[in-house]
This record gives C-alpha cells, structure tokens and sequence, in this order.
C-alpha cells in the first residue's frame, strides 16, 4: 500500500483511537508529508536507516531548522514508525538511535503591568461597529490576561463551562486534560458584561466567544485581526501566548505559589512553572528583600 495511504489511516487511529487533537493530527500529517516529498519515498520499503539521517542532516544544515524544529520532525516521525513497526509496514524505527540536538533554554517572554493595561484600554476603547464586537473583545483578551488558558483552550469554552455566579472556569486543556481555574472579580465583571451583549442578539451557539454576524463559535482568523489591530493602536507587540506567559508572571509577582499556578496554568511538570520564576525580576526582587541582613545598617 502507498504510504501516503497508510499516512492517512494513521491519522485516522490517532485522532479516533489515541483521541489525539485536530492540531496534533494536522503537525503529524503536515510533517510526515514532508518526509514523504523531500525523501522521495513512495513505499515503506523504500525507506531506510540512510535516508532518515539524510533528512534530519538537510534540514539541519539546508533548511537551517532550529533545533524545537528538528525535535518537532524527530517526534512525529518516531511515533509514525512506531506505528508502522507495530502494525508489519516497517521492520525497524530508523529514526531510533538519532541524536537529537540541545534546546536552548529561554525565559518565556511577558509584558510589564503598564503593557498589558495599555492593551486591555485600548480593547475596550477601540472603535467598534457594535458594542457586542468590543465587549467581546475585551472579554477575550481579559481572559488570557485574567486567567493564563492557552488559545486552544479558549476557543473550546462552552457556555456550560463558565460559571460566573461561582467564578470558575472548566478548561478542557491538552491532552483531554481538564481542570479548573478560578476567575477574578474583575474578569467575572467583563465576562458579565459581554454575556449580556451577547443575550441581546440573541445568540444561541454553545461556544462561549462568538461571531458577531453568524451565530457561531468564533474564529482563529478573527482573533488574529483583533490582535493586530490592537497590536498597531497600542503600539505593544504580543501575541495570545505572550498574555498566558504575562498572566504567569504578574500573578508570581503578586503572591502566588508556584504549586497553585502550575495547576492553574495546566502543566504536567511543575518544572516548566519554575521557568517563570526566573522571568520576573520584581518577584526575584522581593524575594531577595526577604535575606535576613537586608534591614541591617551599616
């Protein structure tokens, strides 16, 4: 059988069997296609150990991947082989025993106070056709600020998993990982706001965020327009991420255990948390104000 054949009922396993994410399913077929051209490999019987190591060299020192992109093919391709080892398309996983470069370690990059309240008052102040538009908006970007949810995550609220009068967030995450995250007065407020836009028009949709002409769930693309917009009238660069990685920091910065935020933040490895730690200087600051001799005169 063709391999882009065999390619597809992968995906198809993956995604109905492993309950893998739409985004997980579209790197794997994106990647392995890429594979499949680049190699020029029609079969799994034309692949060997040689043409695997070819591919990760070029794209290594041809394609300049940085080394998160090497990890990104290594991985797809593993779980592929695997896959095709398991089910007697593959004899051996050639991508097994490949050296896989360092990543270097970077602090996640977050906004200061001043920046991230610059965006949310321009959002609010925007010039709207519609007030639902701008509330919305707002609501949206406050979410990422107020409650650290990956963009995924956002996009995948419900009407049910919002609870206002409790002010508590249900996040299906990563992974078909939920949990729960609470929500601050003031983001309850915002979301309260838009909630009541929303009821004018009469929007049905289960999706929390929604389109302002269709009463459906709102979208990538619209979120990126918004995004760019405020990006260009605040003069402040950032993307959605950036304010999951801000929310992170300032709530280090107020008082918060790394424990609780790593629950919050939906991390499997409380060691990715850490990594925040060491992005805020004010929380680094006020822990070194706490050094015994520091209230000491000379």
């Amino acid at each position: 059988m063709h391999i882009e054949q065999l390619l597809e009922i992968f995906c198809t396993y993956s995604k109905f069997i492993k309950g893998l994410s739409d985004n997980t399913i579209k790197r794997y077929s994106e990647n392995i296609n890429n594979f499949i051209s680049l190699s020029e490999v029609n079969h799994f019987d034309d692949i060997n150990e040689q043409k695997v190591l070819a591919f990760f060299f070029k794209g290594r020192v041809e394609r300049k991947w940085k080394s998160t992109t090497y990890r990104t093919y290594y991985m797809t391709l593993i779980v592929f082989f695997d896959w095709a080892v398991a089910n007697g398309h593959l004899e051996t996983n050639y991508v097994k025993g490949i050296e896989l470069p360092k990543i270097p370690k970077s602090l996640p990059k977050n906004l200061s106070k001043q920046q991230t309240n610059l965006i949310l008052e321009t959002t609010l102040n925007f010039p709207c056709s519609h007030r639902f538009i701008r509330y919305r908006n707002h609501a949206i970007l406050s979410t990422f600020v107020f409650a650290g949810i990956r963009k995924d995550e956002l996009f995948k609220l419900t009407l049910d998993d919002v609870d206002i009068e409790n002010r508590t967030l249900f996040i299906n995450g990563k992974g078909e990982k939920q949990r729960i995250i609470p929500i601050s007065y003031r983001l309850a407020e915002i979301l309260k706001r838009y909630l009541k836009e929303r009821q004018k028009l009469k929007k049905t949709c289960p999706a929390f965020f929604t389109s302002f002409r269709l009463n459906k769930a709102y979208t990538d693309a619209g979120l990126r327009r918004v995004v760019k917009s405020i990006r260009e009238c605040s003069g402040v660069y950032f993307r959605p991420h950036v304010l999951r990685h801000t929310f992170a920091t300032l709530m280090l910065e107020g008082g918060c255990d790394v424990y609780s935020l790593s629950k919050m933040m939906g991390h499997n490895d409380i060691k990715t948390t850490t990594l925040y730690l060491s992005a805020s200087a004010e929380h680094l600051r006020s822990v070194l104000m706490k050094h015994p001799l520091e209230k000491n005169s000379f």
